[in-house]
């Protein structure tokens, strides 16, 4: 085989890479290496996150980096042959992502802080030595060096708040469930992610699943679990077989098992599909679930840290919290606060989606304000429309309006505002949509998605849903949109979990800030 200088081809192979047509363009590249006789290795990799510009393909010479992309099979001819000097002059401008290896010529890319998806696009997510070659499992070698209460302090200290929607303390969770002195006791990785919209947890493990992994041992070993379970979607078939590959990658390499912690302790991760309900991403049926039964949520008190999985102690966290682990151990707590806001440390990642020029995958700190991301980084709406609002946190989330971009990415300066951070989904909503409309989508897969254990849920939103269409078909009338508002309030307040208790968000927010649409349609 012939030496070239091109170095290394990078082609992503994530979920959205393969819609967009990467095993095509994989396959083309094969070719044309094979056919030319030259010796230059094609790395698969996670997404790098622009879902935009998907197929990307990069090309890695000893100087420089070039991001291409979407590269069809039919473009891949001419841009190895303009690499490899052949005289051939066939790469379109539009081609081209960025020309440095920083990124500093595309926004969506250079404006990150990467933490949790700083692997992603880089590794081959099925090599444990890609991996271990870019600090992998040291953040887990220098939490052995550390007692477990240790540890827990350093999570404390960063400000870490679970980034599953709540933003609960990572460190306190992680500090009460250590403090109970019962065997056994379950770490739960809660990697059910059902927002219509939301990418932000498959991406993560498709691209680098040993990240998620070093953090459920990081938090096994602080907080004295003896099993861990990553509780996925089945919806997800690239992301589990990733899962299960580097499971049986550390097995071998002893980090799973009998003696997980070098200190003769057992600990084991277990993968369990589930069916995708989208009520399972709340606690207690989550729990159910791995139990073996129905996905319905149960009272609390009690609460998972005192009486969670077969009844004993349980934490749960949600893929991206346990992925902010490994560098909190690497660069300390002191750094990754430093990065946040005055009560949160760390970033956040978000999936955008909706009425957006660059849709995709972002993660940045926590603090940065939505002007900048959806603008800045994401190039505002699509086909030249206006945007009228954004929708976050997904069915349990609610509508800020344009006007309110400024707000810095915060949990309680976006609670404020009748939204929620949640998990991450984000959605451009453009002038041309109806807000009446925008939230009756929301709220009836809130009800299609309700267990219907509880009546004000099941019952609740049906009746919010009913009244909906009849305001969109120009039936309601003022008393109407007044029951509307009163079945919201009863709707959150007495429903038993998450999902109705949040389910009249979307319905809130809208009637907060775009009333008028609501009055327009009233007979």
């Amino acid at each position: 085989m012939r030496k070239t200088k091109i170095k290394l081809i990078r082609i992503g192979m994530s979920t959205s890479d393969i819609a967009s047509g990467a095993a095509d363009t994989h396959h083309a590249l094969q070719n044309y290496i094979q056919h030319r006789g030259l010796d230059i290795p094609i790395l698969q990799t996670g997404s790098l996150g622009a879902c935009h510009r998907e197929p990307l393909v990069e090309i890695v010479t000893d100087e420089q980096s070039y991001l291409y992309g979407p590269i069809t099979a039919e473009r891949v001819r001419p841009i190895l042959n303009q690499h490899l000097g052949s005289g051939e002059r066939g790469i379109s401008p539009e081609w081209v992502v960025s020309q440095y290896s920083d990124r500093r010529d595309y926004p969506f890319l250079q404006k990150q802080v990467r933490v949790t998806t700083q692997l992603c696009g880089l590794i081959n997510p099925f090599s444990l030595d890609d991996y271990l070659a870019h600090d992998g499992y040291k953040a887990w070698e220098r939490a052995l060096t550390l007692a477990p209460s240790e540890v827990v302090e350093m999570v404390k200290a960063s400000k870490l708040r679970g980034r599953g929607g709540a933003g609960y303390p990572t460190g306190n969770k992680w500090g009460y469930i250590a403090s109970k002195n019962i065997t056994p006791k379950y770490f739960i990785c809660n990697a059910d992610e059902g927002d219509p919209g939301a990418f932000m947890d498959r991406a993560m493990i498709e691209g680098d699943p040993h990240r998620l992994l070093e953090g459920m041992l990081i938090a096994g070993y602080a907080t004295g679990a003896t099993r861990g379970y990553i509780y996925i979607r089945a919806e997800y078939p690239l992301a589990v077989r990733a899962l299960r590959h580097a499971i049986r990658q550390i097995e071998e390499r002893g980090l799973l098992g009998p003696n997980a912690f070098g200190q003769g302790k057992p600990y084991d991760i277990i993968i369990k599909e589930g069916a995708g309900a989208f009520v399972c991403g709340e606690e207690t049926a989550l729990m159910h679930s791995i139990e073996g039964l129905r996905g319905v949520p149960s009272m609390r008190p009690p609460y998972p840290a005192e009486r969670g999985l077969w009844g004993y102690p349980s934490n749960i966290n949600n893929v991206e919290t346990l992925c902010s682990i490994p560098t909190i151990l690497l660069k300390g707590p002191e750094w990754f606060a430093s990065i946040g806001t005055a009560k949160s440390g760390g970033t956040k990642a978000f999936a955008l989606a909706g009425s957006i020029r660059k849709s995709g995958l972002v993660e940045v700190p926590l603090g940065t304000s939505l002007h900048e991301l959806i603008f800045d980084m994401a190039g505002g709406c699509a086909d030249g429309h206006t945007l009228k609002g954004i929708q976050l946190g997904g069915p349990s989330g609610g509508c800020i309006p344009a006007h309110l971009l400024d707000l810095p990415i915060d949990y309680e300066e976006l609670s404020a505002t009748g939204a929620i951070m949640g998990s991450g989904g984000m959605i451009a909503i453009d002038d041309t949509t109806s807000m009446v409309a925008f939230a009756r989508y929301f709220l009836n897969f809130t009800q299609e998605e309700s267990c219907g254990k509880c009546v004000p849920c099941r019952v609740g939103t049906r009746k919010m849903l009913n009244i909906l269409d009849k305001i969109l078909a120009h039936k309601a009338t003022s008393a109407d949109l007044d029951r509307l508002r009163g079945l919201c309030h009863t709707v959150g307040k007495a429903s038993l979990c998450g999902l109705g208790q949040t389910a009249p968000n979307p319905v809130l927010t809208t009637l907060r800030y775009f009333e008028e649409e609501y009055l327009a349609l009233l007979n």
